[in-house]
Order: C-alpha cells, then structure tokens, then sequence
C-alpha cells in the first residue's frame, strides 16, 4: 500500500508538459527474486523513479527499456534471467537464481484509464480487489495493457476471466494464464491488491509513539484512542491516520473494524483494557493484542466470569497477551518492533521464526504460465 500510495503521490507531481513516464509492474517470477509479482517502478524520462522492482539490480536496464517504451508507446514485457550469474548480461553477479517478467507501460495522462489511475482509484477507496492486466492478446479487441477491476461491489471482468479473479481475490496468490477467449489466446496478470492493515491502538502513552510510527512506516492505517483527552495531543502522534477521544464505553461506536483490523490495548490502565477488551471480543475482530504479562489477561478473564461474562474459547484465542514476538526487547522502540512483526506475522499467517530454519522457498510459488505470448 505505502509503494503504490507513494507511486500515485509522485506521479500527480510530474509535469507531463515537459516529461514522459512509464510504469514497470513484475508479473512473473520463476525462482527466487528480491521483489514478487506486483512491486512497481514508475520512471520519468529524465532517469528518475519511484518504487522497485528488483534490490537495485534491473532497474538501470529497465529504465533504458522504459524509454523505448515512452517513444514507441507500445507495452512490452521484458525477462530478466538471474539464474546464471557468469552469462547475465547486466555486468554484475546478481545471484537471485530466478527469472523474472517486468511489465513496462507507456503512461498517456489524458487516457483515463492509464496504469497509474487505476492505482489512484484504489489509493482513493482503500477497498481489497482484484486486478488484471493484459500482458499479450492474440485479440484485436483486447490491447496488452488493458485492465479488468474485482471487488466485493465491482466487476469489469469478462465472463472467461471472473473465475480466476474471484480465485485471486480469495487466495491472494497472483496468477499469470494464457486463456482462450473465444477469439484468440490472451494471457492476464492477475494480482490482489488491499490496503494493508488497519491499526487501533488503545492507550496513548510514550510507548505508544514508536508503535504508530513504525505501522505508519509501513502504511498501515493507524487510530490512536484513548478516553484521556490530555494523552491525546496531536502533536504527539503526528503520523497517525486518526488520533480519537472515546469513552471507553463507547468507543468502539466510531470505530470500523474490518477483517484487517488489529486492535492493540496499551493503556497500562486495568479497568480500560478490561473494558475495551469486553467490547472487542464482542465484535469480529480478528487480532486483539494485549500489553502486559500473562496474568494481567487471566484476571480479566477471572473478572469477567465473576460478572457472568462468558466467552467461547474461538473468541479468546484472537486474544495475544502477552502481545509480541520474542525478539528480547526492553526498549519502547525494541517492543514496538516486536509487536508490529507479530501483528504482521498473524495477518500473513506465518510462524515468526528464523527464516533459516525455514523448509523450501521463502515465498509461495507464482501459479500459472511462464511464457507471454509475446515478449521482449
């Protein structure tokens, strides 16, 4: 989400008077690679860019690629071979062991739906979709660089490609096929694309700033909330999205809480996390984190069951207290770093441990056909 907000931010800067510019988007990676399918570049003809698409290794190629593209006005998909480090022609040892497909795009601001207005809309209405994009055609009808758009509230897919954007949508593995349309063969990348994790801290102590600072570093959407207004100054949370004054009693009545939602309770006040946890465990909310040691959390629970107050055991396993992986930290900066790395862990469903210790690929396999139709 960061990337393409970013990306959408630069390109509204650019003065298309006087510069061109190019979307580079990888749509395929076979092996291993710095960047997945999906990570984007924007360039200018004057050498500049936003984004990635690889650690530094392709982007001085790309970019001569891109502006080729910014005079033909033609897409084309061009595949970069890392897997043999003494024949690769970039002029270092880029020793990633994969092969990778890079979409370059002309951009015409004029055409409304240029690559980069897609990104807008979807920067404007923070909504999970999926999103698919014509890498060759055999049609005469459909361009390379055409778009089909997948969300809970839209559909411009053709009838051929719904399914495997509905499967995308629901997996969240991109997909790159060759399907037969009826009227020639046509091969889509097919990705998901949501904006990212909501953030609710409750509390607004020190050891709150460093926690809303590295969620906004990686653009999640953050609300600090507190029934304290004195916690609550501005100034101190100047990178969160909302900064709320709620009673605790009903604070979750200005709250949306989505299936991205992580809700973080750092009051150090008993009686408000208590509370605010009491009304969470009511909701659907999939992440509930707790500061504190063990204890802290089984008292609640003690407290809540000597009111008559009994949750099923599905509810209380959203429940993480101690919130946190163990990292060893002491510092607010340590912990908050340990916190968000575990909300992180949760929401892409992985263990938190050492990637050495790891079987097989650090990331999952791309599905689909290696080779466009035509390339580059």
């Amino acid at each position: 989400m960061k990337e393409i907000t970013r990306i959408v931010d630069v390109f509204n800067q650019i003065n298309f008077s006087e510069r061109k510019a190019a979307l580079a988007t990888v749509v395929w990676v076979e092996g291993s690679s710095y960047r997945r399918p999906g990570a984007r570049m924007l360039i200018t003809d004057d050498g500049r860019w936003e984004g990635a698409i690889s650690g530094g290794c392709l982007e001085g190629d790309a970019l001569r690629k891109a502006r080729q593209v910014m005079i033909d006005r033609q897409p084309m998909v061009v595949t970069y071979d890392t897997m043999d480090d003494g024949a690769n022609s970039f002029g270092v040892g880029l020793g990633c062991n994969g092969i990778i497909d890079v979409l370059i795009e002309p951009i015409d601001p004029a055409d409304p739906n240029h690559p980069v207005a897609m990104l807008h809309e979807f920067v404007q209405k923070r909504d999970v979709r999926a999103l698919a994009t014509v890498l060759s055609s055999e049609t005469p009808d459909l361009a390379p660089g055409a778009r089909f758009v997948l969300t809970a509230q839209e559909n411009t897919a053709p009838d051929w490609l719904v399914d495997d954007m509905h499967e995308v949508l629901t997996i969240g593995k991109p997909l790159t096929r060759v399907a037969e349309t009826g009227s020639g063969a046509v091969q889509v990348f097919i990705e998901r694309i949501d904006p990212g994790i909501e953030l609710v801290i409750f509390g607004a102590g020190y050891d709150v700033v460093p926690v809303a600072r590295l969620a906004r570093d990686l653009g999640w959407a953050v609300t600090v909330t507190d029934d304290c207004v004195a916690h609550l100054a501005p100034k101190r949370f100047p990178v969160a999205t909302c900064v709320l004054y709620a009673d605790r009693a009903a604070v979750l009545d200005q709250l949306a809480i989505t299936d991205r939602t992580a809700a973080v309770l750092m009051s150090h006040n008993f009686n408000y996390d208590k509370a605010v946890l009491q009304a969470l465990l009511a909701t659907d909310v999939p992440y509930i984190g707790m500061l504190g040691p063990r204890k802290r959390f089984e008292k609640m629970q003690a407290e809540f069951e000597k009111d008559g107050l009994f949750f099923d055991d599905d509810g209380l396993e959203r429940v993480h207290a101690p919130i946190g992986l163990d990292i060893g930290a002491e510092t607010p900066d340590e912990i908050a770093l340990s916190i968000i790395a575990e909300v992180r862990a949760f929401f892409t469903k992985r263990s938190g441990g050492f990637l050495k210790d790891k079987s097989g690929p650090i990331h999952e396999r791309q599905s689909g056909n290696a080779n466009p139709v035509t390339t580059r």
